[in-house]
């Protein structure tokens, strides 16, 4: 990863409302942009382009109560290296893409690493935030604790939203504290002998917080207490893995990633699928819930497999016409609804997850 930029408080939320303000008077379709390093995810849109750049900043920072409060274009990186100061990390371990990558960015595209099964997802860590609505307006939505919401869960839901329902200013996370122990494996084994291993291990109380398979070997993580590492470390067995793997896997810099002109896909499945009857190579991460398919397989029999088998697929090519799984015609309703209301003039992304919104 590369150097984090200087720390730098930049608050532009005043300038970002006029520039909203006036777009939806003019009916002015906002491209919005941060970092520009996850553009490749989501269909291409037109429109006046709304930078967050230099709306930077950690607004709020309490170690003791695992609170941290940012601005929607602070790298991510500049983030990570004050968590990392204090012993402290995001634990969905969100994919960066690039040096430039932002906070804005991780929280629209709402994207985990290896750790997501284990440590839970970016919606898991969402307190709240602030958002600019059409009108020009910011608003604070949840807050710094955990509590129920009765109603819309709006800063969650700003979560994978993709920019598309408001403008995100800042948001407020939970952290956690680093593990005392790490430690990284690799085990020879086939697919199905691994996939066997995975599902009887995720059955027990073992330090696991990373899983993936490919090239004849399953790759593992231990996190936790010295002991409880080094105990299932010899339980297991296997060769040591160097740790830089997992970054590598998150960023998609690992040779599978590479030099292949294939149709990438993600394939999000329920827990213990067995491997699906497509052509192509696969990456099998998240114990085998998520799997990377390089495949020129049709689009439609990509996505009818995985819906045989209760998930769905996404393109991860740049410039797939319909990089999303269509939308039931009845979930489809819901969010042309949602959009109507927080966006009526259609001014946020549009068109960025789906053509309708």
């Amino acid at each position: 990863m590369a150097d984090t930029v200087p720390l730098t408080d930049h608050d532009i939320s005043e300038a970002l409302c006029d520039q909203v303000r006036q777009a939806d008077r003019d009916r002015t379709p906002l491209r919005i942009v941060g970092g520009n390093t996850k553009a490749f995810y989501g269909r291409d849109i037109d429109g006046q382009e709304l930078s967050t750049r230099e709306h930077r900043g950690i607004s709020h920072y309490d170690p003791v109560e695992l609170i941290v409060s940012v601005r929607s274009g602070t790298p991510l990186a500049e983030l990570e290296a004050a968590l990392d100061a204090e012993g402290q990390r995001l634990p969905c371990e969100p994919p960066h893409f690039g040096a430039s990558a932002t906070v804005g960015g991780m929280i629209a595209c709402g994207l985990s690493g290896p750790r997501r099964p284990w440590a839970g997802s970016v919606r898991d860590l969402v307190l709240g935030t602030r958002v600019i609505t059409h009108e020009g307006k910011q608003l604070r939505f949840g807050g710094e604790v955990m509590k129920n919401v009765a109603g819309y869960d709006l800063s969650r839901l700003m979560v994978g939203a993709q920019g598309t329902l408001g403008l995100l200013t800042e948001v407020s996370l939970k952290v956690l504290p680093k593990p005392a122990a790490s430690h990284s494996l690799r085990l020879e084994l086939p697919l199905d002998a691994a996939l066997t291993k995975l599902a009887e291990w995720g059955r027990q109380p073992l330090p696991l917080s990373a899983a993936s398979y490919h090239d004849g070997a399953l790759h593992l993580r231990l996190e936790g207490g010295v002991s409880s590492v080094a105990a299932t470390r010899e339980r297991l067995g296997g060769d040591s893995l160097d740790a830089g793997y997992w970054e590598a896997l998150r960023e998609q810099q690992l040779a599978f990633f590479c030099n292949d002109q294939r149709p990438l896909w993600r394939l999000s499945l329920p827990n213990n699928t067995p491997p699906l009857a497509l052509d192509g190579e696969v990456l099998y991460d998240w114990a085998g819930a998520q799997r990377w398919l390089k495949s020129d397989a049709d689009a439609a029999d990509i996505r009818e497999a995985c819906a045989r088998a209760g998930g769905h697929a996404t393109c991860y090519t740049p410039g797939a016409a319909e990089p999303f799984t269509p939308l039931a015609a009845v979930v489809a309703k819901y969010h042309r609804n949602l959009k109507a209301e927080l966006d009526p003039n259609g001014i946020f992304n549009p068109g960025r997850l789906y053509a309708e919104v």
